[in-house]
């Protein structure tokens, strides 16, 4: 057996996030749906991913491996995955890597990026399904400030959903925002991580945009 990684996109409007569900569509149930397929394995294959991700949320560079046999020809894997998978799934890349490397645990740091409309923006109805909106205007200063201080290794209770004996001890690498120059005026605002709690980004934009805006305190 080899293990190999995928680098894989998809847009996740009609997905259940990542993890198999029973009865829900989800990113990872249908990899693993038609992996075994395409290559005509009689074994399941099993993914390990850096992050899962929740319901709605979309990916350009999601990583998992997989362990399967050494014959593998990746380039007629890519091919068959690409006419069996619908167009909001793609694998871009399949490629050897050594037996301890692991998604989850050789990753380095995640980035997850939310982009927001407020009030100085202008609604693309193009992009409408891939931009969350938020009343008022946006603070990048502020924002900024506030992002820069929840820098470092920190207790983000307030921010994750309890789990019964997990940590919500993080290190937070990045956080800041920017507003894009394009005729729209989004605002992007990226968040950086060795690794996150559950909600855990979702919350802080969340929070950090209704500080911004002057729904909350400052």
């Amino acid at each position: 057996m080899t293990r190999w990684r995928l680098d894989i996109a998809y847009d996740g409007a009609n997905f259940s996030g990542w993890a198999t569900q029973p009865d829900r569509r989800t990113v990872q149930g249908e990899l693993e749906t038609w992996i075994p397929r395409v290559l005509r394995l009689d074994q399941p294959t099993p993914l390990t991913v850096a992050g899962r991700t929740d319901a709605g949320v979309h990916a350009r560079g999601q990583v998992a491996h997989v362990d399967l046999p050494d014959n593998v020809d990746t380039s007629a894997m890519l091919r068959r995955l690409s006419r069996v998978l619908t167009p909001d799934i793609v694998v871009t890349s399949v490629r050897p890597v050594p037996s301890t490397f692991d998604a989850r645990f050789s990753a380095l740091w995640r980035r997850y990026v939310y982009r927001l409309w407020d009030e100085s923006s202008r609604p693309d109805p193009v992009t409408r399904f891939h931009v969350a909106p938020v009343r008022g205007h946006l603070d990048l200063d502020c924002l900024n400030t506030a992002g820069t201080s929840l820098l470092g290794l920190r207790d983000f209770a307030a921010f994750c959903k309890h789990r019964e004996g997990a940590t919500t001890i993080r290190t937070l690498l990045d956080c800041h925002a920017e507003r894009l120059a394009d005729p729209c005026g989004a605002v992007d605002v990226t968040v950086r991580a060795a690794a996150c709690c559950p909600s855990m980004v979702r919350s802080l934009v969340g929070a950090l945009a209704a500080g911004a805006s002057g729904r909350r305190g400052r």
